[in-house]
């Protein structure tokens, strides 16, 4: 029986797949299922996953259009490395770059229950592995590299087809140094409120100490900010411009405050 295909934006079980354990006839009639759900979509594999089965089973085509049944398929071993282009039917058959291995040996069952071995490269590999991600609730975008998945990604967040250098993400790795810099910054002005309940000097003046010595490093901090948002601005060439803005002016809104608190501080708390 020819089922539907399940297709993003459904979402696949975050689950591993249940292995088979009864070799009858609900076993038979899901891989006649998957044989005549490929033949009418003209696919070279499929996963019981993407039918909604949440049994360990995929089926495959070799190169002599046979069908190869894999019952509690596990892949043992791998040597070699090769990047591909490949295509999905939870995705709509859209594209992508991966990196996968080129030689492999996967053991499984036969509907007789029988333990077999299956050793594959090039094409016939590359589809196993990409069955067997759907056994693990898996998709090919957990095995691309950072700047395809976000490439890939976001065409399914807005349908057009927009490389790395052309996406400009809303959430950089530098907001955490700003974060850090406001924390200080925070407890620099927790530290001056509570100098007005200390009459004592001594304590006045290592309160000076810390506020002196956190206005060094928050300088410093900000340094490495500027530096390094500008290195990680750089992977965005499109959004360059508006990003140096935004660095400039994160900067200097940073300084403003942090040289009104140590001002402050100086009449308030420096014994000299």
């Amino acid at each position: 029986m020819i089922k539907d295909i399940i297709k993003y934006p459904q979402p696949l079980s975050v689950e591993y797949a249940t292995d088979v354990r009864a070799f009858d006839k609900e076993l038979f009639a899901l891989i006649d299922d998957l044989k005549d759900t490929m033949k009418e979509n003209n696919l070279d594999g499929l996963s019981a996953y993407q039918i909604g089965s949440y049994y360990n089973v995929v089926v495959i085509k070799d190169k002599d259009e046979n069908y190869i049944e894999l019952i509690n398929p596990r892949l043992i071993n791998h040597s070699g490395t090769i990047i591909t282009k490949e295509k999905t039917a939870y995705y709509g058959d859209r594209e992508a770059t991966i990196k996968r291995y080129e030689n492999i040996s996967v053991i499984y069952q036969d509907k007789d229950a029988n333990n077999r071995s299956l050793q594959a490269s090039g094409e016939l590999a590359v589809v196993l592995q990409r069955k067997i991600d759907y056994t693990f609730g898996a998709t090919f975008i957990h095995k691309m590299d950072q700047k395809e998945k976000i490439r890939f990604e976001n065409f399914l967040d807005t349908g057009v087809d927009i490389g790395i250098d052309d996406y400009c993400p809303t959430i950089f790795k530098r907001d955490k140094i700003i974060k850090f810099i406001n924390i200080i910054m925070g407890l620099m002005v927790v530290n001056l409120i509570s100098s007005f309940f200390i009459d004592d000097i001594k304590l006045k003046t290592t309160l000076w100490d810390v506020q002196f010595y956190s206005f060094l490093g928050v300088i410093g901090l900000n340094i490495v900010y500027f530096f390094y948002a500008q290195y990680e601005g750089k992977k965005y060439t499109s959004c360059m411009s508006c990003q140096l803005g935004n660095i400039v002016g994160t900067c200097v809104l940073s300084f403003i405050k942090l040289f009104l608190i140590i001002f402050i501080s100086y009449f308030i708390l420096n014994p000299s």
